[in-house]
């Protein structure tokens, strides 16, 4: 049976543009929008609710994407030549796709959150502590850590021969054996696919439901699910649609060595870091604009009363 786990298309030149392009528009615009959400959603907004511990933790995912962008951005700038040694590679590598399932994961939970909010508030009500979601983000992250550190301890990532520079991409055969194919069929399952197929079934039947209710925050969860529907169809689920056929080629149920495939791999890849550039609107549409407008004052009062030697904070 012909080996088909490094179905290539050597002519694919686009990609050293592609991706170093898509990942610093993702580092301009997705980093400052989600580092100003980590702050208004974690210090800002009083008293704590789920909804703001799920933003939370959607924005810190998405920061550590975008931390190792740069890393990767230089390695596209070379012609995918990794230069800062394999447990940088394993790290960076581990916490970009892992960190790709978590924004997914808290995407899901921010739709379960709004239904519940508005479509059964007296339930909703008893549960409002925070105390839930915080459990429920902590197991995500230690599934997600412990998960890493067992791939990351397992040692060096072995690459075809003829690629030897390459960085969590163009595994040797027995690699995808012995360690791959289970964290790929895992994460496919529970953090892509499935996630993906609440969000895109349940939550429009959730949207109309909540849409008959004419309240303020009604309306805000109809925004809320729908913003999430839109990021969920433009970048996530053709990455794992993709993902899919990928995995099935590798596992050889897909005969032929397409290069398509792989050209659609590498484009749907570059598609998912867009995520990080549309939640700040996602983020911005949640909030009153008050809370924008102060952390915008907040900085200008400050940089203002340093230069005269007077601190003070505009109240909104």
């Amino acid at each position: 049976m012909n080996n088909l786990t490094n179905c290539r298309d050597p002519s694919a030149e686009y990609q050293y543009s592609l991706f170093p392009a898509v990942y610093i528009i993702a580092l301009i615009v997705g980093l400052p929008g989600n580092l100003a959400a980590l702050f208004v959603f974690s210090v800002k907004t009083t008293p704590r609710t789920a909804f703001s511990v799920y933003i939370s933790n959607l924005a810190m995912a998405d920061i550590l994407i975008l931390c190792t962008l740069p890393f990767k951005i230089h390695y596209h700038l070379h012609r995918n030549h990794w230069v800062f040694g394999d447990v940088a590679c394993r790290v960076t590598g581990i916490l970009f796709f892992a960190n790709i399932y978590m924004s997914i994961c808290f995407m899901t939970c921010i739709c379960v959150d709004r239904y519940m909010a508005t479509v059964h508030p007296h339930t909703y009500l008893r549960l409002k502590s925070p105390v839930c979601s915080v459990i429920v983000c902590v197991v995500l992250w230690c599934i997600v850590g412990v998960a890493g550190m067992v791939f990351i301890l397992m040692g060096p990532l072995k690459t075809n021969e003829s690629l030897s520079h390459s960085c969590f991409e163009n595994f040797a055969k027995e690699e995808w054996t012995k360690r791959l194919r289970v964290y790929s069929i895992l994460g496919l399952i529970f953090c892509s696919l499935l996630p993906s197929i609440i969000i895109i079934v349940c939550y429009p039947l959730a949207a109309r439901r909540i849409s008959m209710i004419k309240t303020k925050s009604a309306q805000k969860a109809v925004r809320v699910i729908y913003t999430i529907l839109a990021i969920t169809l433009l970048c996530f689920l053709p990455n794992h649609v993709v993902y899919l056929l990928h995995l099935l080629q590798r596992m050889e149920v897909i005969q032929s060595c397409s290069t398509a495939i792989y050209n659609a791999r590498r484009v749907t890849m570059a598609m998912v870091i867009l995520n990080t550039c549309l939640d700040p609107l996602l983020y911005y549409m949640t909030t009153s604009h008050c809370q924008w407008k102060s952390l915008k004052m907040t900085w200008l009062w400050g940089t203002l009363s340093r230069t005269r030697g007077v601190y003070t904070i505009p109240v909104c």
